[in-house]
């Protein structure tokens, strides 16, 4: 195994210049960090993490809580999925590597904050957390250094959508289209996970703006996030009310299973209603037809979030809720009423 010894006697450099030139510390020139730089992968250096760690007392690890108790879809979500990705893209060109984090560890229980502390890590990604978990609360209050994404957590920084102007803009577009009665089918309406709340405001926000009175009876809160969730929603909807020409769905996933139960009783996207949805993954690109969206831009969530905590990991201790804005996607779903 070569080592920093090897690299310093083939430079010419000293033992505490090469650890500093491949720790990116120290006051070397930028010419000298090159050549020893470019010297340690020609030689094929591979840094020790574990005698890194204990002289650091950095272990380069991020760790990664991600649950999905409203989803059900796993990593198989293409929103999460790709905010994680783009996250961990980010982290490994700044040096770190990944870690899932549990409450299990084999067949032994423990919190999260035990798990970052057995595990060593040096920061936390909280990705999709189970609403309202004290664990969570827990584990901001150890210190650790946290970023969330997707989801506010008091305390810690966040990267999130817009969403109260991203659901205004896509009810704004169906009124540009003619739509005056316009449903609402919601995701669940947490204030521990207040997208869904968010973007029922930019819904009644709409309304207000366009001279339109809210109706509650227009409105229906799904249990879930998932399609299932939607198609249960758009049943209870249908049983008191079928006068809306318009539905806005809290996510794509909903609005998958909303369009389900609309056909199954003889309504027909776009011709007898229009329907639009809010995330803009594959999930609405694969309808037929396909769906109209506010789009969420998550690999941009993803990066902002590992740039935050990569500049927190810095000694940056200012916290900060970034908001991210959604854009109109527009497909088949909707069409002008005539």
């Amino acid at each position: 195994m070569v080592t920093i010894y090897d690299i310093a006697k083939a430079t010419g450099f000293s033992p505490p210049s090469v650890s500093k030139a491949l720790n990116g510390t120290g006051g070397l020139s930028a010419e000298s960090r090159e050549i020893i730089l470019k010297t340690a992968v020609e030689m094929g250096y591979t840094p020790n993490m574990t005698a890194r760690a204990l002289s650091t007392s950095r272990s380069n690890l991020i760790g990664v809580i991600y649950e999905d108790y409203y989803m059900l879809m796993g990593f198989k979500h293409p929103l999460f999925s790709e905010i994680l990705n783009s996250f961990r893209t980010v982290i490994e060109n700044g040096g770190y590597d990944l870690l899932f984090l549990s409450r299990t560890l084999g067949e032994r229980k423990m919190t999260y904050s035990d798990h970052c502390r057995f595990r060593n890590v040096d920061g936390v990604l909280i990705l999709n957390p189970v609403p309202g978990d004290h664990e969570i609360f827990r584990l901001v209050d150890t210190g650790i250094p946290c970023v969330s994404a997707n989801e506010p957590i008091a305390g810690i920084s966040t990267v999130i959508t817009e969403n109260i102007s991203g659901a205004k803009e896509g009810m704004d577009y169906l009124m540009r289209l003619g739509h005056r009665k316009i449903a609402c089918i919601s995701g669940p309406l947490l204030k521990t996970a207040p997208a869904a709340m968010e973007r029922l405001i930019g819904y009644r926000e709409s309304l207000a703006e366009n001279g339109i009175e809210y109706d509650e009876n227009l409105v229906e809160e799904s249990r879930f996030w998932h399609a299932q969730a939607g198609y249960e929603a758009a049943v209870r909807l249908l049983s008191r009310t079928t006068g809306f020409t318009a539905i806005f769905a809290g996510n794509d996933t909903l609005a998958n299973g909303i369009k389900l139960a609309l056909e199954d009783n003889g309504i027909y996207i776009p011709h007898d209603v229009s329907l639009i949805g809010f995330d803009g993954d594959d999930n609405g690109a694969f309808m037929t037809p396909a769906l109209t969206t506010m789009r969420q831009d998550s690999a941009l969530i993803g990066a902002k979030a590992a740039e935050i905590l990569i500049r927190r990991l810095s000694g940056h201790l200012e916290v900060e809720t970034v908001r991210i804005p959604a854009t109109l996607l527009e497909r088949g779903s909707c069409r002008p009423l005539l």
